[in-house]
């Protein structure tokens, strides 16, 4: 049989199962299962026992609870809550106050969670209500969280990106750094979008009196409360570029302090305990249900030659190497608004890291620009995973149009930090480049 045919009728019936309701774990199951004992009889099944093995066995995972489990104690013990108190003390009576609150909430939630699903749970839960007391409009209730949440992708420790450069076998080191500084211009164009629109049009984020806070009240707010987290990010971050410690190490010192760090603020008891361990394994146990798939599906893509028949046929384009991975990511942005980002990357990365290497891209440059991807469709209408978190924590009032529109001017911003990634690939790889 012809690998395109081969591969038309293995992604044909993955989108087929899909579409029939079938979760995502169990359509890639079901189809690999298939494919295995046509491809290789009665020793199929053990194949594919096998490939799920040495998948979900490697030790570059090891990471992923961890990461998760930091996002969820930092939840659940309130921590997190007492950090935003204290960053709001500082912002005085800035256009949009609340959403800039969100978007510096975020991007410091994002420095101890490896989730995004528990960013927009807690910062929606936290935020969400006060801004519609102060009359803001949903564009600017709804829109700065769902796109701040995003930067628990974008921004070290992240789970999903420990999760690309499994599967894809780069360095899992490397690419944590390499998204720093991309998640910052993230963050910084979420911010000059929240004020430049709070400005032009003041009824959707109304100014109100901010009651007069002494410097000393701030400073010692932002020192119990902002200041400790700095050690929590340096365990993690810091550990990893000076090159002192695996990111595996780093993941389990961080959550070694996140627990002390909850416990020195007496938030720490058995209840939280328990509700942060069950949290933490009901989302890796979903994440590595996807992530069996992944393996199968690489060796039936080899296997039946398409790997190399995408890439010969790729390479016989008359298009240029930039036109190419452009059109590799309009792909993925497209993947993005039916299906979630685990789900994308397996599909995705045995196809694109043979083309990648062929055209000359550096696998960390990529495996970044890919990872903002994959960010963005947490949040692409009509099915990011982000957008039903929003509705379930939003008041009662709001409808998913309501949330749609406000997501898309943040997937604006997202595409603006894409090109600045693709035009400039040392905003990417400056930061790796001085790694120890």
């Amino acid at each position: 049989m012809e690998w395109w045919l081969t591969l038309s009728i293995v992604f044909g019936g993955f989108v087929v199962l899909l579409f029939l309701g079938v979760p995502v774990a169990f359509a890639f199951m079901m189809v690999n299962i298939m494919a295995m004992i046509f491809l290789w009889g009665g020793g199929g099944l053990s194949q594919l026992i096998l490939s799920i093995y040495n998948s979900i066995s490697t030790f570059a995972l090891l990471p992923v609870p961890l990461f998760v489990l930091m996002g969820e104690v930092m939840f659940h013990t309130g921590v997190a809550s007492q950090m935003i108190d204290a960053l709001d003390k500082w912002l005085g009576r800035l256009p949009g106050r609340l959403a800039l609150l969100s978007v510096g909430a975020g991007t410091l939630f994002a420095t101890l969670s490896g989730s995004s699903i528990a960013s927009c749970a807690m910062l929606g839960s936290v935020l969400v209500p006060e801004m519609e007391r102060r009359g803001y409009k949903k564009p600017m209730s709804l829109g700065p969280i769902l796109g701040s949440s995003g930067l628990a992708i974008m921004i070290p420790p992240s789970a999903l990106g420990i999760l690309l450069a499994a599967i894809a076998r780069i360095s899992a080191g490397r690419l944590l750094i390499a998204i720093i500084l991309p998640g910052l211009v993230m963050a910084v164009l979420r911010g000059a979008y929240i004020i430049t629109r709070a400005y032009l049009q003041p009824s959707i984020a109304p100014s109100y009196d901010v009651k007069h806070i002494p410097l000393t009240e701030k400073v010692k707010s932002f020192a119990a409360y902002v200041l400790p987290l700095g050690a929590i990010i340096f365990l993690v971050i810091g550990v990893i570029y000076l090159g002192v410690a695996t990111p595996s190490e780093a993941a389990a010192l961080g959550a070694i302090g996140c627990f002390i760090l909850a416990d020195a603020y007496g938030k720490l008891n058995g209840k939280h305990v328990n509700k942060s361990v069950c949290g933490t394994v009901q989302i890796t146990v979903m994440m590595f249900m996807i992530f069996m798939g992944s393996s199968a599906f690489a060796q039936i893509l080899a296997y039946t030659g398409a790997t190399r028949g995408l890439l010969e046929v790729v390479m016989s384009l008359d298009l240029t190497p930039i036109v190419i991975l452009i059109g590799m990511q309009i792909t993925l942005l497209i993947m993005g608004m039916f299906m979630e980002p685990l789900s994308i990357m397996m599909v995705a990365i045995p196809i694109y890291w043979p083309i990648i290497g062929a055209l000359g891209f550096s696998p960390i440059w990529f495996g970044a620009i890919m990872l903002l991807n994959m960010e963005m469709a947490t949040t692409s209408p009509p099915f990011g995973l982000n957008l039903y978190v929003m509705k379930g924590v939003a008041p009662s009032d709001t409808t998913m149009g309501d949330i749609y529109r406000a997501a898309l001017p943040f997937i604006g911003c997202d595409l603006a930090a894409m090109a600045l990634m693709i035009s400039f690939p040392a905003v990417v790889l400056w930061l790796p480049g001085l790694m120890a």
